[in-house]
């Protein structure tokens, strides 16, 4: 049997200032999702571990990117990733959806010149950075040298694992562009090839790392 001093949180969430955790009461309303809650306009604030945590949700908010070089603005769910909003939202469909458990690759793209899994990153975590997909790689017509070193060295087959190496490569490269034979092996690591075309790919990286791209 239990009373109503068993849970001071319970009782009164707020009376407690120095309380880091989040109430009973509290969280119930923030993971509750009801059919008569409309579109959030902002986010609320609660209290958590000490700090002064934003919640948004559980329905639409507003969201503002910055994707090769353009503004894009969606309303969106706070649960939504990255790799969704691109694809889905954007029409920005080069990172593949293969996956979908960060593991693979397929749907890497650069955000703030760093190499991510799409999958793994929320759309709304990506807002006010600068993100680089696949699409952006290409001037007018003309091939991103890694892009034509895996023509060049027939480093594709089905294609879905591309994307993501090209991105990679890229990243890759821009950090070590004088590349040898086993730092490429352990630079990307992090992707993989269902076809198995990793000499092919090697040799790409090889191709614009001895161009000194």
């Amino acid at each position: 049997m239990r009373n109503d001093n068993d849970d001071e949180n319970l009782k009164n969430p707020t009376d407690n200032p120095e309380n880091p955790g989040v109430s009973r009461r509290d969280f119930l309303k923030i993971s509750g999702i009801s059919a008569a809650v409309p579109l959030v306009a902002g986010p609320r604030v609660i209290k958590a571990a000490g700090q002064r945590v934003r919640v948004y949700g559980p329905g639409k908010v507003p969201m503002e990117f910055a994707i090769n070089g353009k503004s894009y603005k969606a309303n969106l769910e706070p649960r939504v990733t990255l790799l969704d909003a691109l694809r889905d939202e954007f029409e920005l469909t080069g990172a593949k959806r293969v996956c979908d458990r960060a593991e693979c690759g397929a749907c890497t793209v650069l955000v703030d010149d760093k190499p991510v899994y799409a999958c793994a990153m929320l759309a709304i975590e990506a807002q006010h950075k600068a993100i680089t997909t696949i699409e952006s790689l290409t001037r007018d017509g003309k091939l991103h040298p890694i892009q034509q070193a895996f023509v060049d060295n027939d480093a594709s087959q089905c294609g879905f694992c591309t994307p993501g190496f090209v991105v990679a490569c890229k990243a890759f490269l821009d950090k070590h562009p004088h590349a040898g034979p086993e730092e490429i092996r352990r630079g990307l690591s992090g992707n993989l090839c269902r076809c198995g075309t990793y000499a092919g790919i090697r040799k790409a990286i090889a191709q614009v790392a001895q161009k000194g791209a």
